[in-house]
C-alpha cells in the first residue's frame, strides 16, 4: 500500500491556516480558502488580507454589492491583476439553481463577474472580490504540509465574508479545540514575546 499524501485532506471548501512558524510574508498569519485541489495543483484565496482598493474603483457594477468592507481583498501572490469572486448563497439556494456561479462546496460558490449583480445579489448572503490567488503546483502543497507550514481545517461559509476587523486567523484556530486552539495565542514574532 502506498503512502497517503500529506495533502490528502485538502479539498475544495477546506481552509489552509498558516502555522505560526510560517515566515513567507505572502502567507504569514493567513487563512486560505481552497477553491480547487487536484493532482495538477491547488488554487485558493487568502481570506484575511483586505487592500486599500475599493471594489467600486475596479468593478463598478459590483462595488455596492460586496460584503463590508467594500474593498478588494488580496487573494494571493499569483496573477494579482486577476479578479476572483466568492459568494455565500442564501439558505435554500444551490449553485446549480443560481445563474453565474460555480459550486465550490456547500453554499460557497465562485462567481462569474460578467454576471449581472442585480440578478445574483438576492440569492446570496454576500460576495467578496479577490485580486490574485494562492496557487501550488503538483506536490508543492503536500511538501509545505509535511513541513508543517499549514494546518488543514474545515471552512464555514461565513469565513469567506468575515470582517477584517476580527482576527480570522485566531478565530479559525480557536474553534478547532485543543491542541490547535492553543496556536491562536502564538505571538507571531517571538522576538516580541
Amino acid at each position: 500500500m502506498g503512502r497517503v499524501p500529506a495533502d490528502a485532506e485538502v479539498e475544495p471548501g477546506t481552509l489552509l491556516v498558516a502555522a505560526p512558524t510560517m515566515v513567507d510574508p505572502n502567507f504569514k498569519r493567513t487563512v486560505v480558502f481552497v477553491i480547487d485541489h487536484r493532482d495538477e495543483g491547488t488554487l485558493g484565496v487568502v481570506l484575511n488580507r483586505p487592500s486599500d482598493v475599493a471594489v467600486h474603483d475596479v468593478l463598478p457594477n459590483w462595488g455596492g454589492h460586496v460584503a463590508e468592507p467594500q474593498a478588494v481583498f488580496v487573494g494571493g501572490p499569483v496573477e494579482k491583476k486577476t479578479a476572483l469572486c466568492l459568494a455565500a448563497l442564501r439558505t435554500g439556494e444551490t449553485a446549480s439553481s443560481v445563474p453565474g456561479v460555480i459550486a465550490v462546496r456547500g453554499p460557497v460558490a465562485l462567481v462569474d463577474l460578467d454576471t449581472d449583480p442585480e440578478v445574483l445579489v438576492p440569492k446570496v448572503r454576500g460576495v467578496r472580490v479577490f485580486a490574485g490567488y494562492a496557487g501550488w503546483d503538483s506536490g508543492q502543497l503536500a511538501g509545505e504540509i509535511e513541513r508543517e507550514d499549514w494546518v488543514i481545517v474545515p471552512a464555514l461559509p461565513s469565513d469567506i465574508l468575515a470582517s477584517p476587523n476580527g482576527d480570522l486567523w485566531s478565530q479559525v484556530l480557536r474553534r478547532q479545540g485543543i491542541p490547535l486552539a492553543l496556536l491562536a495565542t502564538h505571538p507571531g514574532d517571538l522576538q516580541r514575546n
